[in-house]
């Protein structure tokens, strides 16, 4: 064979049809992300933050917007955006302050969804039980000189002037709310903090509720949790004894790993508390401390609590009562530790 038939057969040799490259994937839409701290201690922002690896996942489909305990952020910023520029916004803490008040307002109305996140916001958690206190008598604590002799001279609330000159601080409310009671709010995460497993559920069904591939949970919902108490998924044993006296975990020589805590004589918050966590405290042999709430349709945790206590205790008189509950040092933060703002004692819930 000579080229010239060479060229020729490689000229009429018909030619492979290449398989069309696959269509890229329609890009899935970036939603807008907002977190706010308001009163509280930070530890919601933290948990956010543990979801490690996680996070960098779900920033794919969420952009933060506005988040100030992870980046540069002004009140301003929040201002100039549009009503209802942020898709979803985790606001985190209690309203204590006018400065509180003013940002739950503002991200209300820049938020197509506002989410209490945490126990300050769901229901008050430990900033709440300030509210038994007046004003003066909060800042007394923190800086009369008899007192606290570390934060030197003057009360900084409002227009202060200090050794940098005058500063405008946020002003004290009479007492602490949570936030539905200032502001309207679509679902709350309970949890002080919310337990890292929880939040990535709850970020992942709302990314899924908003691309339209899984159903919008009811207005009002508790995310993130059951609908049970946490003694329903503790495995700790229960004989449904009763007890004579409340310890302290630090009296007992030893805490027995099976047997239920309540039993032996530990206030335990398991039979009033929400589940959700995973009972991680009485697993870890520690009382549960009921930070995610009370179970649904409980419009009081202290009431219900007080009730499952009182089914246990083995005293009937008066006097055998009173030597009971002198086991409890501080009544007020065992039944209302998380809720005082929201109890019946303070207002209620909204």
């Amino acid at each position: 064979m000579t080229a010239e038939t060479v060229d020729q057969a490689a000229v009429e040799a018909p030619v492979e049809e290449t398989a069309p490259a696959p269509a890229e994937a329609e890009a899935k839409p970036r939603y807008k992300l907002a977190m706010y701290w308001a009163s509280a201690c930070g530890g919601c922002d933290v948990a956010v933050l543990n979801l490690g690896m996680k996070l960098i996942e779900f920033t794919e489909r969420w952009e933060p917007v506005f988040w100030p305990a992870a980046m540069d952020g002004k009140r301003q910023d929040v201002r100039d955006m549009e009503d209802d520029e942020i898709d979803v916004c985790l606001f985190d803490g209690g309203i204590r302050t006018d400065e509180d008040a003013e940002m739950a307002h503002l991200l209300r109305a820049k938020s197509k969804v506002l989410v209490a996140f945490g126990s300050c916001a769901s229901e008050g958690c430990i900033p709440g039980l300030a509210n038994q206190r007046s004003i003066d008598a909060v800042f007394a604590a923190a800086y009369d000189p008899e007192l606290n002799d570390v934060n030197g001279e003057g009360t900084p609330n409002g227009p202060w002037e200090s050794p940098y000159g005058e500063l405008e601080l946020p002003t004290l409310q009479l007492r602490l709310q949570h936030l539905s009671q200032v502001v309207d709010v679509d679902y709350s995460v309970p949890g002080c903090p919310p337990e890292t497993e929880r939040i990535a559920e709850v970020l992942g069904a709302v990314t899924a509720a908003l691309d339209g591939t899984g159903p919008l949970p009811p207005k009002g919902a508790v995310l993130g949790a059951g609908n049970s108490t946490v003694c329903d998924e503790c495995t700790r044993e229960r004989n449904v004894k009763t007890i004579k006296e409340f310890k302290r975990i630090q009296t007992l020589a030893e805490v027995d790993p099976n047997l239920c805590l309540l039993e032996q004589g530990l206030p335990c918050c398991g039979p009033a508390a929400r589940d959700g966590c995973g009972a991680k405290c009485p697993a870890a042999g520690a009382p549960c401390i009921g930070c995610y709430g009370a179970t649904e349709g409980v419009k009081d945790f202290g009431a219900r609590l007080l009730s499952a206590y009182a089914s246990v205790v083995d005293a009937s008189e008066p006097e055998e009562i009173e030597r009971v509950l002198a086991g409890l040092p501080d009544t007020v933060g065992q039944f209302y530790r998380f809720s005082l703002a929201a109890s019946l004692l303070h207002g209620g819930r909204s």
